[in-house]
């Protein structure tokens, strides 16, 4: 895994770079999160927010960097659901995976019980965005249902992240801050919202076992 400062003083490059690569950096690096898994490496977030703050700066159009990271993030995270599809068993042999592999079956678990909710939170963390598209594919989810939530993530995800970076200018470092702190409170909202709905199916089973009595 590269250092933590390479990958930073990497993804600040964007910020020197011409328009056209600066779309490209960042549609590579959005698109290859879930479908090359380059997640655990270089996170996409970041490229986006970078972008955000060059777009700030008149350097590219904010509107064609939210389109470009919402279909970037959709085709990749697809191709990522058809690898997980494909060759998920095989990948998670892989010591790579075989390090998280409570936390992968946990995930794939709650996909079964919940998908569409697991693909629209998992976006907003890095480790999940890597790999809850394949995941999805692992577990048999059904691609429309997966295409759907994955599509109203990447939405809400890539509008949100580009216009951090664009409203906040140059205050890359404290807007990275609080991005981490963002996909904390992202997570802590999915695990009540779950914990919500099994209380009302718990409820509802309750009140049925207490009428066929």
């Amino acid at each position: 895994m590269f250092d933590a400062s390479i990958v930073s003083y990497f993804l600040n490059k964007i910020q020197s770079l011409s328009p056209g690569l600066v779309y490209v950096v960042v549609a590579v690096l959005v698109f290859g999160e879930a479908a090359l898994f380059i997640g655990f490496v270089l996170p996409g977030e970041t490229s986006v927010i970078v972008a955000g703050v060059v777009a700030s700066q008149g350097r590219v159009n904010i509107v064609a960097l939210c389109v470009l990271v919402v279909v970037a993030a959709i085709l990749g995270d697809s191709v990522g659901y058809f690898v997980g599809q494909r060759w998920g068993p095989r990948l998670l042999k892989l010591r790579l995976f075989q390090r998280r592999r409570d936390d992968l079956d946990r995930a794939i678990e709650g996909l079964r019980q919940r998908g569409p909710y697991y693909v629209f939170f998992g976006r907003f963390t890095a480790f999940l965005r890597a790999v809850m598209p394949g995941l999805a594919g692992l577990s048999r989810m059904q691609y429309r249902r997966f295409l759907l939530a994955n599509a109203a993530g990447a939405l809400v995800w890539g509008v949100g992240y580009s216009l951090l970076g664009y409203f906040a200018g140059t205050a890359l470092t404290k807007i990275e801050r609080f991005a981490s702190w963002f996909g904390i409170a992202v997570l802590v909202v999915v695990v009540a919202v779950i914990v919500t709905i099994y209380i009302r199916h718990r409820r509802r089973d309750l009140k049925g076992d207490q009428v066929s009595r």
